[in-house]
């Protein structure tokens, strides 16, 4: 590891001037390549105390042995050399897209003779025109199927097309009439482009000229007394709608656009694009990218536009380009795309309207988007298998921890303390093993303190256990840990003997995590000490800077941002927070309304829920006159009036909290 002390630049030789600039480790390979508007001091950001740069920069500039920098004359330019340099050195700490699946579009080869219509994937090839791209390969043959009764163009590949046309007749296309069999010329070159070009303008969005043309022609049809032809013009229009259908309009003004979203964690982002041409949403388009590097939302944005349409068969640039945050220049990345596109691009966050509508849209399939993918990346099992021998191998674990507990605390202003325990197995969560506890030892919002307790009751359970001393199956135990269920499949030792089912605390894990840093670390371990027990791994997670805190240590163990490791302590860890919070809102909301309502006479239990069923939280029935909760069925006059009182002799509480879903009220 490379102390960036000893290649930092001397002080001066920075210019102060628009530039691009390397790092390179001690092999000599380009690790990061960035630019800046000012050159010195940007570089002079990275050369502060470590303690003060973001762990993925720390780590960045101490993998490099080496700094060195190209001056250019505008931030045009250094956008474009940074862009280049990225393709060309492919460094391992910028941030790079890749596709979540491999995305066809429909394709017109219009370089050949006798163009073809045909689903392609990959990088675009000239002379070729692309519709879309389109999420299923289906959904593109399903609507050739039904515009080639209208476009009987080609779509058979240059092998049967020859084929076809030494053997003198047409291929079964043809026979159906969804092929003008230029093989056996029954149309020219000429007619059968023709044909290919109002195909194109049809996918261009030019579809309403094209539909009442063909109206014209059934009108005319008809007056002539040529039914038959009438109906297939008929049959033809039809078609077109089903096609158009497909293809809901989203803008009425043919609008040209992107909408790009980005759905991120501190880990990982998906990003999805919807093309709309014409007003219509032609495709859609996701990739998601490892975050390698510390960027916001704004850097990821620029990162993408960069890769998306500046890159070899990138994407063709629309008229709008719809994005959730600005890049840190974004007149320097509009010029660029407009020199790309040739024509003026704009580049801007929708504020109202449909496209505002359109771009949340977007968002919510990002969203999805990602949870797919963390969903798809925890599911597989070679992924799991090497997350866990990462933990192995950085905490120093004799074996891999196939058993992960994580405990972590939620309190509100330190009224409610609660806790919530989950476990993982090789990797995956198991929610019939997830503990709660009502955490009532501590006061305020000593979550030290607390961790504290918490550990100290689930092992000194876990001894008893071991022991023989078992609770009751179903109710809460001693220490005010609840069960969520009960335990898998035990040997003999870890099953009570009354019930013939698993005890709840029998297990140890291999790994025990904290949620916090070197405090909530230490009180952990000194209840383990005090307890005993010396066979269980501890650490902590702490959520700022994802640092990995081992006990006794001074300095965290820094996984790497893209390590399945890291990945699988952070899925731990943010699911005992979800659960604590959830079990937080159900207690809050719970001891909210039992204090207000306790002890009103003739409110009983089925009265209560009747009157936050009404009312919906406690601050809008601290706000109602007693006529307002007499309307409330089951509640009289003198109740009403008992109730307000009682509620009128109480300091509000706050905050409100919504009784049916436990969420904070304004």
């Amino acid at each position: 590891m490379a102390d960036p002390a000893t290649y930092r630049p001397a002080p001066g030789s920075i210019p102060d001037s628009p530039g691009v600039y390397k790092f390179r480790d001690a092999t000599g390979r380009v690790v990061y390549v960035g630019k800046a508007k000012s050159l010195r001091s940007r570089l002079s950001s990275y050369f502060q105390d470590l303690a003060g740069l973001h762990p993925r920069t720390q780590t960045m500039v101490t993998t490099a042995a080496s700094v060195e920098w190209t001056v250019v004359g505008t931030e045009v330019e250094a956008l474009q050399l940074e862009y280049a340099w990225i393709k060309e050195f492919d460094p391992r700490f910028n941030v790079r897209y890749r596709d979540d699946k491999s995305y066809p579009s429909l394709a017109v080869t219009l370089h050949e003779e006798y163009p073809r219509l045909m689903v392609m994937r990959g990088p675009k090839k000239k002379g070729v025109r692309y519709f879309g791209p389109y999420a299923h390969a289906w959904a593109i043959r399903e609507t050739l199927d039904l515009l080639l009764r209208v476009f009987p163009a080609r779509t058979c590949s240059a092998g049967v097309f020859k084929r076809q046309r030494m053997a003198g007749r047409p291929c079964l296309l043809g026979y159906i009439e969804k092929c003008s069999a230029p093989c056996v010329e029954r149309v020219g070159a000429e007619e059968h482009r023709r044909i290919v070009d109002d195909f194109c303008d049809f996918m261009a969005g030019q579809t309403s000229t094209y539909v009442r043309r063909l109206e014209k022609e059934m009108q005319v049809a008809a007056a002539n007394l040529e039914f038959e032809r009438a109906a297939r013009l008929r049959d033809d229009i039809g078609a077109l709608e089903r096609a158009m259908e497909k293809q809901a309009v989203v803008f009425g003004d043919g609008t040209d656009a992107d909408l790009i979203a980005v759905a991120e964690d501190e880990l990982e982002a998906a990003v999805q694009v919807f093309h709309v041409r014409g007003g219509r949403v032609r495709g859609q388009r996701g990739l998601v990218v490892d975050k390698v590097e510390d960027v916001d939302t704004g850097g990821l944005v620029e990162r993408f536009l960069e890769q998306f349409y500046l890159a070899d068969g990138g994407q063709e640039v629309p008229r709008e380009v719809l994005v959730p945050a600005l890049p840190e220049d974004p007149d320097v990345v509009t010029e660029i795309l407009r020199l790309h596109r040739g024509g003026r691009v704009d580049l801007r966050v929708p504020q109202r309207g449909d496209k505002r509508a359109l771009l949340e849209t977007v968002t919510r399939n990002a969203q999805q988007a990602l949870a797919l993918h963390k969903t798809k990346r925890a599911s597989d099992l070679t992924t799991r298998s090497r997350a866990l021998q990462e933990v192995q191998d950085a905490l120093e674990l004799d074996e891999a921890p196939l058993r992960i507990e994580c405990i972590d605390v939620s309190n509100l202003q330190g009224d409610h303390v609660v806790a919530s325990m989950v476990v993982f197995e090789d990797g995956l969560a198991r929610k019939s093993e997830y503990r709660r506890f009502s955490v009532r030892g501590t006061g305020g919002q000593d979550d030290v303190a607390s961790i504290h307790e918490v550990v100290t009751r689930r092992f000194r359970r876990y001894l008893e256990e071991r022991e023989g001393v078992v609770a009751v199956e179903g109710t809460q135990d001693e220490h005010g840990a609840h069960a969520a269920g009960g335990g898998a499949p035990a040997g003999p030792a870890a099953l009570d003997p009354d019930t013939g089912r698993p005890r709840r605390f029998a297990y140890p894990p291999n790994l025990l995590v904290v949620d916090g840093g070197p405090p909530q670390v230490a009180a952990a371990a000194r209840a383990l000490d005090e307890l005993g027990i010396d066979d269980v791994a501890l650490c902590g997670l702490a959520k700022r800077l994802e640092e990995v805190w081992l006990p006794g240590e001074d300095h965290p163990v820094v996984l790497p941002r893209t390590s399945e490791g890291l990945y699988l302590l952070q899925r731990v860890r943010d699911e005992a927070h979800r659960f604590a919070i959830a079990y937080h809102r159900q207690k809050r909301g719970k001891g909210m309304v039992e204090s207000a309502l306790d002890g009103v006479p003739g409110l009983g239990e089925s009265r209560r829920r009747a009157l936050l069923k009404h009312f919906g939280s406690l601050k809008r029935l601290r706000a109602a006159s007693a006529e307002e909760v007499a309307e409330v069925p089951g509640i009289g006059p003198r109740t009403a009036e008992a109730v307000v009182a009682a509620l009128a002799g109480q300091a509000p509480a706050a905050p409100a909290v919504n009784m049916t879903t436990g969420e904070v009220l304004d």
